[in-house]
């Protein structure tokens, strides 16, 4: 049977010693001789008569058949055409009847059956091709009147032995190329193997698998020796060295993997003489049709040097860079823990200090802000000895620190004893670059419980006290029910804000956040002012906390997204398509009501179909103050198509292991933490853990406080996505936003 396709190179991959070899048997065991081919060739012409005939007939048979005329229709739509098929097949009936018997015309019948192999030609269609071979010659002697019976005979005994050999070779050249096929898929699987084993050998990770009826290991990675430099132990890896303390805790994660549950657990493991190093397990559990666990699949990573960055993040986060002293966050968490420990004593008070320093402001504006750290450092240093283990000194912010005395009997008392051991500390001089400076301190004094039963109580009314001391020049003042009155300043502030929003007062600024990647303005941040008639621009920090405790917030809220949605419907229909953040208060975020104000707002009013140009920003305090209904509150605004950024990262408690499970879309990290990271290796290295850890957890992370260009060029070295500060734009009022997007290197119609 003739070849379907042209390829010469088709017998190439089978060696020919092993066609000569294949042929010698075909030539012994059919017993071919010389006679036999001569006798062929003698009557080639006559067995020819009618060759065209037959292979046009030959074709026509192989189209009754649906799986032979399928081949033929294809080839045909390839651009094939019979009449070349025709051809061929006449030229192999010759080559046939020619009586070659040689290792070239064997290798050639190889080449054809590997063709009809890479063709999807079967093997019975070519056998029963040879069975019309077979007859046609066979009706072809029956015809002639010229042969003696004798020589008939004999001329029918040769075509059959070279058709059992043509036939043969075929398939052998067939077989052969089916089996180099096989191997070939063989040898890529085994390469493939080869690489994956490769790779999980590079993998620190340790991976297993484990049969969990005959309690044999299915598969476990090469590295798991090199971590555990045990015995592999099934089904938990490593369990003998486990630390002890955590050894019931991952045996207990076990049992629950057995019941069909994922489960994640930490834990250590301690070489003999070795340091204990943390490690995460995943045990993944796998069902067969009646449910029950049949495969456990397990996962065990290092995650000490993670431990080590979230410790250090945590101690940067609740420690003052300056002075080493608790921060504001973690003096909030201490005075927490103080009035929780002395309402279950039941008969103990907690005293609340808080502290400004006087004529700091012009140690800094004469002498510069270096002089004023070093104050701020030697207050730090001065203050502490002077104080319980038990008691907390802490830098809140500028010249402000707090003092937290717990689990007192006779507060008033001890608070005045405080109080005037920090006031006589005060009386020397501070020392710098050979000066004398002399500071003054205002304290103003709170308890628990008489002034106050929480955190903010206690903390609002000690700043009142400590305001009253300042305006009345005395050391220390303890807070008093009236002493709002005396709070002049900020009664007004109070009772005007209200009146601010029926006048028009509030006012927003935008500053510009940058893409890094394209160097592109995308987007700004809206930052609240408010435009006081008499007393100018009042910053955020001044009002918020009023509009907070008398609920004013709500509305202010409400003004800043319908303003938000008006002006990013301008700035589309100006060609704009900048993206608003927004910041969220603590009071607003714990608000039933603003999932409503936005979602009416984007479902009909100027943010329809705008929810993707929204962002809201929400502290790390503010979520943790109530992890599950910040949890609802972001799923919610997800569905909105708000995106949600986690804002001053790293200043707060925000646990990794809470925030890989919420809805966000990014963090910003604080401002604390950039703006000296080009000169200080801390810093930096704070920062870049921090945008790894984002990264792995699928956050886009945005640095805030870029307030030059080598901190703006190492933070993009670092892989962060976008920057705000100073040094690409500061914030402003809308009507300067045209020009500044026309004019600055980070405008979007520059690049």
């Amino acid at each position: 049977m003739a070849e379907g396709g042209d390829n010469k190179n088709a017998g190439a991959e089978w060696p020919s010693d092993e066609v000569h070899r294949v042929n010698d048997d075909f030539n012994r065991f059919l017993h071919i001789t010389q006679a036999d081919a001569d006798l062929l060739k003698c009557h080639q012409s006559l067995l020819l008569r009618d060759g065209e005939q037959f292979a046009k007939a030959f074709y026509d048979y192989l189209f009754r058949f649906p799986a032979t005329a399928q081949v033929l229709e294809h080839y045909q739509a390839q651009g094939g055409k019979i009449k070349d098929l025709v051809s061929k097949q006449i030229s192999h009936l010759q080559s046939f009847l020619s009586g070659r018997y040689d290792p070239e015309s064997a290798t050639e019948l190889a080449r054809i059956g590997r063709i009809h192999h890479l063709h999807g030609i079967k093997p019975v269609w070519f056998m029963g091709a040879y069975r019309l071979y077979l007859d046609y010659l066979h009706d072809v002697i029956a015809a002639s009147t010229t042969l003696p019976s004798e020589e008939r005979e004999r001329l029918e005994d040769a075509i059959q032995k070279f058709l059992f050999r043509d036939m043969g070779m075929m398939l052998e050249g067939y077989w052969e190329a089916a089996l180099s096929e096989i191997q070939s898929e063989k040898n890529k699987v085994a390469q493939l193997q080869d690489q994956i084993t490769g790779m999980l050998g590079n993998i620190p990770q340790i991976l297993w698998s484990v049969d969990v009826k005959n309690n044999t290991p299915l598969y476990i990675s090469p590295s798991t020796r090199n971590i555990c430099s045990l015995d592999v132990e099934m089904p938990i890896p490593c369990l003998a060295w486990t630390h002890p303390d955590d050894r019931e805790l991952v045996k207990a994660a076990w049992r629950e993997a057995l019941q069909g549950n994922r489960v994640d657990v930490e834990s250590r493991v301690q070489e003999p003489g070795q340091e204990p190093r943390w490690f995460s397990r995943v045990f993944h559990p796998f069902t067969d049709e009646t449910g029950t666990v049949v495969r456990i699949d397990g996962l065990m990573d290092d995650t000490t040097k993670w431990k080590e960055v979230i410790s250090k993040l945590h101690l940067l986060a609740t420690t003052d860079s300056l002075t080493g002293l608790p921060n504001r966050a973690l003096l909030y968490d201490r005075l927490s823990q103080a009035i929780a420990a002395a309402r279950r004593e039941g008969n103990k008070q907690v005293a609340l200090l808080l502290m400004d320093l006087d004529h700091f402001k012009e140690i800094n504006d004469t002498l510069g802000h270096p002089a004023g750290d070093e104050v701020l450092r030697q207050v730090a240093v001065r203050l502490a000895p002077l104080l319980r283990d038990s008691d907390t000194l802490a830098r809140l912010g500028g010249d402000e620190f707090a003092v937290i005395l717990p689990d007192v009997i006779k507060g008033l008392e001890a608070a005045h004893m405080v109080a005037d051991t920090i006031t006589d500390a005060f009386s020397r001089p501070f020392l710098y670059e050979g000066r004398d400076l002399y500071l003054g301190v205002g304290i103003g004094i709170a308890l628990y419980p008489e002034h106050g039963e929480d955190v903010d109580t206690l903390m609002s009314r000690a700043d009142l006290a400590m305001y009253g001391s300042k305006h009345k020049g005395i050391g220390s003042m303890v807070y008093q029910h009236n002493i709002n009155d005396s709070s002049e300043h900020r009664l007004q502030l109070a009772s005007e804000l209200r009146r601010a929003l029926e006048r028009n007062e509030f006012i927003l600024h935008y500053q510009p956040k940058i893409d890094l990647k394209s160097g592109r303005a995308y987007g700004v941040e809206a930052l609240i002012r408010w435009q006081h008639p008499a007393l100018g621009l009042v910053l955020p920090d001044q009002f918020i906390p009023f509009a907070e405790r008398s609920g004013l917030i709500h509305p202010i809220t409400d003004w800043l997204i319908e303003t938000l949605a008006i002006q990013c419907r301008r700035w589309e229909e100006d060609g704009s398509k900048l993206s608003v953040a927004l910041n969220v208060s603590a009071s607003s975020f714990q608000n039933p009501k603003l999932l409503q104000r936005l979602h009416d707002t984007l479902s009909s009013g100027p943010l329809l179909g705008r929810a993707r140009r929204l962002e809201i920003e929400i502290t790390e305090n503010t979520l943790m103050a109530d992890i599950e209904h910040g949890s609802h509150v972001l799923r919610q605004l997800r569905e909105l198509g708000v995106n949600v950024a986690i804002d001053d990262f790293g200043t707060g408690y925000c646990s990794l292991s809470y925030l890989k499970r919420l809805p966000i879309q990014s963090i910003k990290i604080d401002k604390t933490f950039v703006i000296n990271m080009a000169q200080d290796a801390s810093d930096a290295a704070i920062v870049r853990s921090t945008i790894e850890l984002a990264h792995n957890l699928g956050y886009e992370v945005i640095a805030e406080g870029v307030e030059n260009g080598d901190t703006l060029a190492l933070l993009t070295d670092m892989g962060c996505d976008n920057a705000q500060g100073y040094f690409m734009g500061y914030p402003m009022p809308v009507e300067q936003i045209p020009r500044w997007l026309a004019e600055s290197p980070w405008s979007p119609s520059r690049h």
